[in-house]
């Protein structure tokens, strides 16, 4: 596994769950924003796997072990709230992430730099969403409390250290910690049991070892091509 391929498999993973939501997001201001951010993260994914080979075939012609993705990304959408949650989480550790990456040397760096500008509009999207949902209604605040506590045992495999990536994967984990729970404590809502985010952690999609759902979405974004092998259009 290189550090381009775990990157590249979040971002496009999170592309495609993203991108589901297109014909079904609660408002259609909504809907622009949310496969906005699809576009971005696929962009994302197509300079990351270029860099380890074809990127259609890494995409399309790979079994399920073969991707390094975490488990955070791969979970279903749920609700609007549980995208939400899920996209707090992840945007706030890519951008820290590609924040330290963007000061670096390392060939990860000039994609860093970018993507850092479009990693900044995510995380605050998912803020705005989560202070409007925790201190809304009893309805919305309910529902994305409840995304957050379903997601929470998700976020510890953020901070397992990926060969390549320098980082200081522990500044990066209590910048995290600090950051989201700020923005809970501003929302009204409550840090999930558990404590610290790595204190128990279920992923092992580094490793490529999936959840469930993950399956069923591979088999959905790989049908057409593994239909049509060769077709160009």
């Amino acid at each position: 596994m290189t550090a381009a391929l775990a990157l590249g498999d979040d971002a496009l993973v999170l592309s495609h769950r993203l991108g589901e939501w297109a014909g079904h997001a609660p408002v259609l201001e909504e809907e622009v924003a949310l496969a906005n951010i699809a576009l971005d993260l696929l962009g994302q994914a197509r300079v990351l796997l270029s860099l380890v080979g074809d990127e259609d075939e890494l995409a399309y012609l790979r079994e399920e072990r073969a991707f390094h993705n975490l488990q955070l990304v791969e979970q279903e959408n749920g609700d609007f709230a549980h995208t939400i949650a899920r996209q707090l989480f992840f945007s706030t550790y890519q951008h820290l992430l590609y924040d330290g990456l963007a000061g670096g040397n390392g060939p990860l760096a000039p994609l860093a730099a970018k993507a850092v500008k479009e990693v900044a509009y995510h995380q605050d999207h998912a803020e705005q969403w989560t202070l409007r949902l925790g201190d809304g209604t009893a309805e919305s605040h309910e529902r994305i409390q409840r995304g957050l506590n379903a997601l929470w045992r998700f976020t510890g495999e953020m901070f397992q250290p990926v060969e390549g990536v320098d980082v200081d994967w522990a500044g990066l984990e209590d910048n995290w910690s600090e950051s989201v729970t700020v923005l809970l404590s501003r929302a009204t809502l409550s840090v999930p049991d558990g404590a610290q985010a790595g204190a128990w952690s279920a992923g092992a999609g580094r490793q490529g070892l999936h959840t469930e759902p993950f399956g069923r979405m591979l088999a959905e974004m790989q049908h057409l091509h593994r239909s049509h092998p060769g077709a160009t259009w």
